[in-house]
């Protein structure tokens, strides 16, 4: 059976030429919208898409407000983000907002097909950009099941800071809210790369919500 999809982005262009390559990937295009309003405003009960495209950067309701409208009223439908941006605070807050994968809008199309495919299979795809070698080392951790091994390393306070370091607070404002100086703060990330083979904020995120540190 044919999947649904629907494309959300105020650059008309991009959207009518990324609408055309979903097609020829084996995807229904249901509708376009130019916003996350008219977005919500197109949506029907009765005809409900199984992924949803979505631009960050967008008038009336941008990407971020419009993950977290959807996975609000309509937690079943998968969010993919597209952005022109390699940015992590916007990997971050979409994927706390509820898109289940990030991929930039000049990606190739047979990645585009395999992150559609995945998060509407999996719901979720993390590519190389997003993760690096995080995602590997945590499959394998889930597959054998056993997350606890992961976490029994970690003391209070790293807990503390990997909730922490999962909001849009900055490094020296963590620093602020657990009463250390930046140069601790410092010192748990980089042992937190260490222990859990992490290269980035993006990986400690993801870490923390798929070991139920932090919740969705």
């Amino acid at each position: 059976m044919e999947r649904k999809a629907v494309l959300v982005d105020d650059h008309a262009l991009l959207r009518n030429g990324l609408a055309g390559l979903v097609k020829e990937l084996g995807y229904q295009v249901l509708f376009e919208a130019d916003t996350g309003k008219e977005f919500t405003e197109k949506l029907k009960k009765e005809d409900l898409p199984d992924i949803v495209l979505l631009d960050i950067n967008m008038p009336r309701m941008d990407g971020y407000d419009t993950a977290a409208w959807i996975k609000r009223h309509y937690p079943d439908i998968r969010i993919l983000a597209l952005s022109m941006y390699d940015d992590e605070n916007a990997i971050i807050r979409m994927l706390k907002n509820g898109a289940g994968g990030y991929i930039l809008k000049d990606t190739e199309p047979a990645e585009l097909k395999k992150a559609m495919d995945a998060v509407c299979s999996k719901g979720f795809y993390y590519s190389e950009m997003v993760t690096g070698r995080l995602i590997h080392s945590i499959h394998s951790m889930q597959e054998d099941n056993s997350p606890a091994k992961a976490l029994a390393g970690l003391n209070d306070r790293e807990l503390e800071f990997l909730k922490l370091a999962s909001t849009e607070l900055t490094y020296k404002e963590i620093a602020e809210q657990m009463h250390l100086s930046p140069r601790t703060i410092d010192g748990y990330r980089d042992d937190l790369f260490e222990k859990l083979n992490i290269r980035s904020r993006v990986g400690l995120v993801l870490f923390a919500i798929k070991n139920g540190i932090v919740r969705l």
